[in-house]
């Protein structure tokens, strides 16, 4: 059975970008919120998670911290167009495994996918 990853973001066509490259190895799911993540998460086993940092209403730490609440040992790698280093860091300290900077190459995100999948 394909490793089920949920990318989380707010914008269609980096939902559409991330599942396109993801898609040919692993089951791609989409949330466009954090709420909508959370209730994927809930009632879905997920293997993976790609979330965005900077969403409208419920933010990227906001929706992690909160799926911590009942689901704390899926990995989780941010995924941040900011750059900046403090989102980084608070990321990594709330237990994220590892980020990646948009816009990303695909090969990156295909190797930050297989490395944590290994590590299983």
């Amino acid at each position: 059975m394909r490793k089920r990853v949920l990318v989380v973001d707010d914008d269609e066509m980096n939902l559409k970008r991330t599942k396109m490259i993801l898609n040919r190895d692993y089951e791609v799911l989409l949330a466009e919120s954090g709420k909508a993540a959370l209730d994927k998460i809930r009632f879905q086993k997920i293997d993976l998670i790609l979330l965005d940092i900077a969403m409208p209403g419920m933010d990227g730490m906001e929706t992690f911290e909160r799926m911590r609440e009942f689901n704390d040992d899926v990995p989780v790698i941010f995924l941040t167009a900011s750059g900046q280093e403090e989102d980084v860091l608070k990321a990594i300290r709330l237990g994220a495994v590892n980020y990646l900077k948009k816009p990303f190459y695909p090969q990156d995100l295909l190797e930050r996918v297989a490395k944590e999948f290994d590590k299983k």
